[in-house]
């Protein structure tokens, strides 16, 4: 069946909905549904999406959004398609230029700094968290004893695959923000959790039907990326525990072997003889002579 409504996983689609001033208040309701009570927004204002560094030679960031709030919050969401080396120290890195661009010219700036969120939406799960059921990863500095010492700089990762919730158990905005962004691409219809003026507006926005021409192209062009990247990363797996596999069943038969040759040397100082050994093991009597 043909989708009805575009792949938030995608480019195109990840921005179609929350990249758009048209759309910009399921942007504004996805945040707060993630933010804390004070750092709530009521509006927010797009900047442009590639920062530069001091100098030309400086290495550039470019984010999918890059936002701004009513009080000078800055804003950078990042969707994630697959495991990169060093993430984290990319997100880090891409936070060092929202602080920066607070700064005044001049002598008289007292070094005051609105609030940063640096927010990954990752279609993968970190592998030191494998094991660990949370999917909400809310990280800020913190001193020895656990405490806050810097609550203007927060990280916050959402790895989508390990939220699992039906639509039955969506309790939270934040439960049904992100049971949309994972399975609107395979509705054909509003569910009744989710029929709601923002999540309305939201579905709107993904209907494929509604796509101008130039925008069905684009679409196309970057869910075949999606789905190609998607491939490889089952190749790579489905190669890696191949491997794996292989490698296990050697390990098993070598230890079987040696074990086999531990019973063959108990068995030669008990004085049986080399048939008997051989039968008893499944040792040849030149790989027991051997021994």
């Amino acid at each position: 069946m043909k989708q009805r409504y575009c792949n938030p996983f995608t480019d195109f689609g990840f921005k179609k909905l929350f990249g758009e001033e048209a759309h910009k208040d399921l942007l504004v309701d996805f945040l707060n549904a993630l933010l804390p009570p004070k750092h709530r927004i009521r509006n927010l204002e797009y900047t442009k999406n590639e920062a530069t560094g001091a100098t030309q030679l400086d290495r550039k960031a470019i984010f999918d959004i890059a936002c701004t709030g009513e009080n000078g919050e800055r804003f950078i969401v990042e969707l994630q398609k697959a495991k990169q080396n060093f993430f984290k120290d990319r997100s880090v890195f891409y936070a060092t230029f929202p602080i920066r661009e607070q700064a005044e010219r001049g002598d008289s700036w007292n070094f005051e700094l609105a609030a940063v969120y640096c927010i990954g939406i990752l279609d993968f799960v970190f592998d030191e968290d494998r094991t660990n059921a949370d999917y909400l990863h809310f990280v800020q500095l913190k001193n020895q004893h656990n405490r806050i010492f810097y609550d203007k700089l927060t990280f916050v990762y959402l790895e989508m695959p390990k939220f699992t919730k039906s639509e039955y158990e969506l309790t939270t905005q934040m439960d049904k923000w992100l049971y949309f962004i994972r399975h609107v691409s395979r509705l054909d219809g509003i569910p009744t959790v989710l029929q709601e003026r923002i999540f309305e507006e939201a579905f709107r926005a993904a209907e494929i039907a509604q796509f101008n021409q130039g925008e069905a192209k684009e679409y196309e062009a970057s869910l075949k990326y999606y789905r190609d990247l998607q491939n490889v990363m089952d190749t790579a797996i489905e190669e890696a525990q191949a491997k794996g596999l292989a490698k296990g069943l050697e390990q098993g038969r070598e230890e079987k072997r040696e074990r086999e040759r531990d019973i063959a040397r108990n068995l030669t100082k008990l004085g049986l003889s080399l048939c008997d050994i051989a039968a008893a093991t499944g040792l040849s009597e030149e790989e027991i002579r051997r021994l």
